[in-house]
């Protein structure tokens, strides 16, 4: 039937657009926003600062289904993506591309301010370009220099109301860009022989499985600690150092486990806490903040 065509096509070009990875994205800018302000964020800047942040992820994110269309068709956990499986074409998906990040930068520019867009616009390019074009293929320290794109959301957010770049903004940058090597190096190891297939330099790849462990341990610590960042320096409460505690001992936990045990299952499951984790501190971040407007 023609509609139920449709609506395969419009599921592939929402699929282009990575859902659940914007979803995120989109939590944290929002996080930033609620954050900026002591109470209520203005209505316009929240709602045109939301979609404009959002498709210009979604923007990216298909970018990144242009670029990687060829390894993505060898590997497992990708090769039934719209590109892959020629439900959509390169130069649809392209197109899809301009024109989301065309519409978020026109909204971002004339209906939140000039700044967002530029940030936005930054953030848009090192995610796109820098890191899937360039960085991604030719160094293991991908995921750390590129993640400073996906660590900048709050900042935008932070921005969308404010129009200036805060110190406790860029502590959310920083909790984020900390999060961001044993988030994915998790990942990496479930999925290293795919990696080594399509010859990307994923630390599990050219460094061992051993040493990315270790790694990922050194770096729950350090996130651990600028966890508690927030609460050190007086932009939070004790509520958030409960949740930070809490969370952030969670990924410790499943930190030490890789490094004590073989378990081929524990690598999915850390990847997986990690976001938990995320989705965890900034939720409190957010409790934090409004409970004792609440109480008084």
């Amino acid at each position: 039937m023609p509609s139920a065509g449709i609506v395969a096509r419009l599921g592939d070009y929402l699929e282009l657009c990575k859902p659940k990875v914007v979803s995120l994205i989109v939590f944290t800018a929002v996080v930033g926003m609620f954050l900026a302000v002591p109470g209520l964020v203005p209505l316009d800047k929240l709602l045109f600062g939301t979609l404009g942040i959002g498709l210009a992820a979604s923007s990216a994110a298909a970018i990144n289904h242009v670029l990687d269309a060829r390894i993505d068709a060898v590997m497992r956990r990708t090769r039934r993506r719209p590109l892959p499986t020629g439900h959509l074409t390169e130069m649809e998906a392209l197109m899809f591309a301009t024109a989301l990040g065309i519409v978020s930068m026109l909204m971002l520019w004339f209906l939140v301010n000039p700044l967002t867009a530029v940030l936005t616009f930054a953030s848009l390019i090192g995610y796109a370009i820098i890191y899937t074009g360039f960085l991604k293929r030719a160094t293991p320290q991908n995921i750390v220099i590129g993640g400073a794109a996906g660590a900048a959301p709050p900042v935008l957010g932070w921005v969308a109301i404010t129009g200036e770049v805060h110190a406790h903004a860029l502590l959310l940058f920083l909790i984020i860009f900390t999060w961001t090597p044993p988030h994915f190096w998790a990942l990496a190891i479930a999925r290293k022989d795919e990696y080594a297939q399509v010859n990307i330099p994923m630390m599990p790849v050219t460094h061992g499985v051993e040493f990315t462990r270790l790694q990922i341990l050194l770096y729950t610590i350090l996130l651990f600690v600028v966890g508690l960042l927030p609460w050190l320096t007086g932009m939070s409460g004790w509520l958030y150092l409960v949740g930070a505690v809490g969370f952030g001992g969670g990924f410790l936990y499943y930190a030490i486990a890789m490094m004590c045990s073989d378990r081929p299952e524990l690598p999915m499951k850390t990847f997986s806490y990690s976001i938990t984790y995320l989705m965890g501190i900034f939720s409190f971040l957010l409790a934090d903040h409004y409970v004792p407007l609440l109480s008084g």
